[in-house]
């Protein structure tokens, strides 16, 4: 009789060491069906440094067409002072190539890069509609490694969101982002940006404002599959020197759980509430 007591007290000891270890893994990363702060503050890094390459490449574009076709004059542009800029055309193509160094540079909005972008687009500046490509060489975004291609295709059109025709940047996004802690996440999804002021000012970067829409997936280190759509355009502006939107909605989804993002009503600031189980917070998205 001792013995069967004993035995199943050893059997409840071991239930008990392993529902313990299953917490811990839980705590220590492992998939949940809940979505939390950091992980919106994580993927909204992601968006920030999307946002600022894309800006990279959509400069250098409008930098060489002014060059080649508008009046000669005082140019506002987005990169820093220390940006060197290598410029060769082949085959009715050109290529930038933006090198930041290897100590990098800082963006106005205060974001820091360094190493590699190429830009490559077509010389006929002529066409309504153009691609322009990008790729990374020992590229970092505030500390984040970079990797991965990215096209743009730039039409200019009138849309639903402004009657009068204006540069609309299709981005088809396929990119690795390792962070500083060894953290490895992919991102893929398609994202519309229309530039809806600013654009008959070419010479002053500081008026541009743009709306965007689109999707993505983000795949966390963990596995977590974690996805976002725009339901409310997002609206930036390059007065703000700011890499988060200043108004509209994002909604997030991950293993069955939701949370909507609201990044309020147009303020220069890196303020958003998250909304989820019903409990709104403010959050501040600063890189």
């Amino acid at each position: 009789m001792k013995t069967k007591i004993f035995f199943i007290g050893t059997l409840a000891a071991l239930s008990f060491f392993a529902s313990c270890n299953s917490d811990e893994k839980t705590n220590d990363g492992s998939s949940s069906a809940t979505i939390t702060k950091d992980e919106i503050i994580k993927n909204s890094k992601i968006d920030a440094s999307i946002d600022d390459v894309t800006n990279i490449a959509e400069d250098q574009f409008s930098a060489q067409q002014n060059v080649t076709s508008k009046p000669s004059g005082p140019v506002k542009n987005f990169l820093p002072s220390c940006a060197t800029i290598t410029t060769v055309l082949t085959n009715n193509t050109w290529t930038r190539t933006v090198d930041f160094g290897v100590e990098g540079c800082t963006l106005e909005n205060g974001n820091t890069v360094k190493g590699k972008m190429v830009i490559s687009f077509s010389n006929d500046f002529a066409s309504s509609t153009q691609t322009i490509s990008y790729t990374f060489d020992g590229f970092y975004h505030n500390g984040k490694k970079l990797q991965g291609s990215k096209s743009i295709v730039r039409t200019v059109k009138t849309t639903d969101l402004l009657a009068t025709a204006h540069p609309v940047f299709t981005a088809a996004i396929d990119m690795t982002i390792t962070f500083d802690d060894g953290g490895v996440y992919t991102r893929k999804g398609t994202l519309v940006k229309e530039q809806v002021e600013g654009f008959d000012t070419w010479f002053n970067w500081d008026d541009n404002a743009y709306l965007v829409t689109g999707s993505s997936t983000t795949t966390f280190p963990n596995g977590d599959t974690f996805s976002a759509e725009i339901t409310t355009p997002l609206q930036f502006k390059a007065s703000c020197k700011r890499s988060v939107a200043v108004k509209g909605v994002l909604s997030v989804t991950k293993n069955g759980a939701t949370a909507v993002v609201d990044y309020g009503d147009g303020t220069c600031d890196t303020l958003a509430t998250i909304t989820k189980d019903g409990v709104t917070e403010e959050v501040d998205l600063k890189k």
